[in-house]
């Protein structure tokens, strides 16, 4: 994806939201103001946030104003805010009204669920946590496959040197990179392999799945679990192991076979609103559906 064709910025502070808007446009002005309920607000995982917030770069650059989108909304430039902060901020975000779309790179819980009664769930499409390392790890050909035990030990702290992994792989010590506990990942890789045993009090905690692949890729001796997606967005740069024999290809995630899976879901509080629900179905559609395989997911089936 060419970067610099697109204006958006996505922040992971919560409390700050950035202007999406299409390609070339000059920079907005206090005109907005007049505009400012006619945006759509939107937050949540940083998986998710760099699909959708593409999707909506397209849907605004493709329209420009609400009256093309229907002739019975008025004639408002369209204006889409995306914010990331984990998937934990994008549902509290939903049920407070912070926002209007929430996204997740998880299962919404059914105690979250009762605080949106009335709202909508969309399933975009599906992530893997892949075991991640840097390329130049010799583990890549040594042990290209590790159990899930190892992994979980690894995790916890109790193989803290690659050595111990393996007698033919150097004495240097593992260093751990996770997602922070507001992140969907860290909820999912706790749920299907740690099972509530703690991670290792040494691991680095990062705040997106971003900096957390970046890590991986600037630190030979890191390893993490990258969404599928980093790993085909930054091709070559991260290396990925087997788990148990099964490779996170597109067809071992499809079929289950891969088991650090996970949903990528959108949400709202409340049933969406017509100009709402004209976003939605976008994301939905085809075109939205693309990008989301674009990003190196599996979108959802149509």
């Amino acid at each position: 994806m060419n970067r610099g064709k697109y204006i958006t910025v996505i922040l992971s502070l919560l409390l700050s939201f950035v202007l999406l808007t299409g390609c070339g446009q000059q920079a907005k002005t206090a005109d907005d103001a007049a505009a400012k309920d006619q945006s759509i607000k939107i937050g949540g995982s940083s998986t998710l946030a760099p699909t959708v917030a593409k999707c909506a770069d397209d849907f605004t650059e493709k329209y420009k104003t609400w009256n093309n989108v229907d002739p019975s909304f008025s004639e408002e430039p369209i204006i889409i805010f995306v914010s990331t902060g984990g998937s934990g901020f994008g549902v509290k975000a939903t049920t407070e009204g912070t926002v209007d779309i929430g996204l997740a790179a998880r299962d919404i819980k059914d105690t979250e669920k009762e605080k949106m009664p009335n709202g909508k769930i969309y399933k975009l499409g599906t992530d893997a946590l892949t075991i991640a390392v840097n390329p130049k790890n010799p583990v890549l050909q040594v042990k290209p496959d590790i159990t899930t035990e190892e992994v979980k030990k690894i995790f916890a702290g109790e193989i803290s040197a690659w050595k111990q992994l393996d007698e033919r792989l150097p004495d240097r010590p593992i260093i751990v990179a996770v997602r922070d506990l507001g992140g969907g990942a860290s909820q999912v890789f706790d749920e299907l392999v740690m099972k509530g045993t703690p991670i290792a009090k040494e691991a680095i905690q990062i705040p997106s799945m971003g900096a957390l692949a970046v890590k991986v890729m600037e630190n030979a001796d890191a390893i993490g679990y990258v969404s599928t997606g980093m790993v085909t967005q930054n091709e070559g740069k991260i290396g990925v192991l087997s788990v148990e024999g099964v490779a996170p290809t597109t067809e071992n995630i499809s079929s289950g076979n891969y088991k650090i899976a996970r949903p990528l879901l959108i949400f709202t509080k409340d049933e969406p609103d017509k100009q709402l629900k004209f976003f939605i179905d976008y994301l939905m559609s085809e075109k939205g559906l693309q990008v989301v395989e674009e990003m190196g997911f599996i979108p959802a089936a149509k």
